[in-house]
């Protein structure tokens, strides 16, 4: 099953954005552009059809119905999200869901329309003829009930299986410094160590060899990587060449910011085959590993599709990535368009020129700092100098960061 379709309306940012997602898609575009709420359609998904979730929970997460809506909708009071799928027998399967809020009564979460299509051809089409009789009904969709989903579970163990991991290299070192609840998942690493225990051991060894493979090649002076425990905590341990013998040893709690990412990066793409959601997975890393980070999505991209956001020059200079696979995020007053890079013929120009992506999409995202905000940008960092800084003392252009 592959995801090839995604169409978003009133979603956070998003009034209305289709695209079309291949093995890998690339999306850029400024800060608050919406790239992490588009990633986060996603995650409500899978949120609704997961085991103990459903579609009250996935909003509550949330925050409720007027937090997810898009501020710039206007008549339209319904959040859509339509995706399209492919089978391994190349039926095209079409699951649409459109919910509001109750206008009265307990004001809970309920579907506007919920449909699915095989081939274009109507599997289901709500609210029905049952729905009409009782609302409540509404509260929730086909999909996350095990008694209505059978023709169509395929999908549902898609979404189920859709991973989001921005690991938080602090987390994972100082667990216990972050007190309260654990979050409902494990997407910033708090627990990954303990993701690691419960792997099988022949798995965890496999994967682990390959991860050290790799950092052999990046970490200076790394010998070994290894899963370790000590009195019943998981440790991961590196072994760095030494000359005194075992001397060289750490923990992840001794470990740089960027090698612990990097770890968490390469597993997440080692570890299973659905949908893999990354945010800027160039954090922390020197710009020659993530010059190569293409390649490996490339190769990850063959057994499990990834969606990625990205601010990164250096990921986007890699020529094997086409135009298809970038999608542009851009802003204006009524709120955050996204079109795939080849879809504009000034971009496609550009490339045909000899520029790398990265060279003819960036520009596209970014923001237009004024002189006057450059100049009080520069006052606030040098209040005690007479003349004040200006930006161009720092090598900037007018109207340009």
């Amino acid at each position: 099953m592959r995801l090839q379709k995604i169409a978003l309306e009133n979603w956070r940012n998003f009034r209305s954005v289709v695209f079309e997602l291949g093995d890998r898609l690339f999306v850029v575009g400024a800060n608050a552009s919406g790239k992490s709420n588009l990633l986060d359609a996603l995650r409500f998904m899978r949120d609704v059809v997961k085991h103990g979730g459903g579609l009250q929970y996935a909003v509550s997460l949330r925050g409720g119905v007027s937090k997810i809506r898009c501020l710039s909708a206007r008549k339209k009071p319904y959040i859509g999200i339509e995706l399209q799928f492919v089978d391994d027998e190349k039926n095209i399967w079409t699951y649409m869901l459109k919910i509001i809020q109750q206008t009265r009564g307990n004001r809970n979460t309920i579907i506007h329309q919920e449909r699915m299509e095989k081939n274009g051809v109507e599997i289901f089409n709500r609210p029905d003829d049952e729905d009409e009789k009782d609302e409540e009904r509404l509260t929730q969709t086909h999909i996350e009930q095990i008694t209505m989903n059978k023709e169509y579970r395929g999908i549902v163990s898609f979404l189920v299986s859709i991973q989001y991991m921005h690991l938080v290299p602090q987390l994972l070192k100082f667990p216990e410094a972050f007190s309260g609840p654990d979050l409902p998942e494990d997407h910033f690493g708090k627990g990954f160590l303990r993701t690691i225990s419960k792997t099988s051991p022949e798995t965890r060894k496999s994967r682990l060899a390959k991860i050290q493979n790799i950092l052999q090649s990046a970490v200076p002076q790394l010998d070994a990587l290894q899963f370790v425990e000590d009195a019943g905590q998981p440790h991961l341990e590196v072994t760095y060449k030494h000359w005194r013998p075992n001397a060289g040893k750490q923990i992840e709690t001794d470990l740089s910011d960027g090698t612990l990412r990097l770890i968490g990066l390469l597993w997440s793409l080692i570890n299973g085959q659905g949908l893999l959601l990354l945010e800027e997975p160039e954090l922390s890393l020197h710009t020659a590993i993530v010059e190569k980070l293409p390649d490996l999505f490339y190769l990850s991209s063959k057994k499990r599709q990834i969606l990625m956001t990205t601010h990164s020059a250096e990921l986007l200079s890699d020529r094997s990535i086409s135009l298809s696979q970038i999608l542009l995020l851009q802003t204006d007053a009524e709120g955050t368009t996204a079109t795939l890079a080849s879809s504009k013929d000034q971009i496609k120009a550009l490339l045909e020129g000899g520029l790398t992506p990265a060279e003819v999409v960036l520009p596209f995202t970014r923001p237009n700092i004024t002189q006057e905000a450059a100049d009080v940008l520069g006052n606030s960092f040098a209040p005690s100098l007479k003349s004040p800084y200006r930006w161009s003392d720092w090598g900037g252009k007018r109207g340009q960061l």
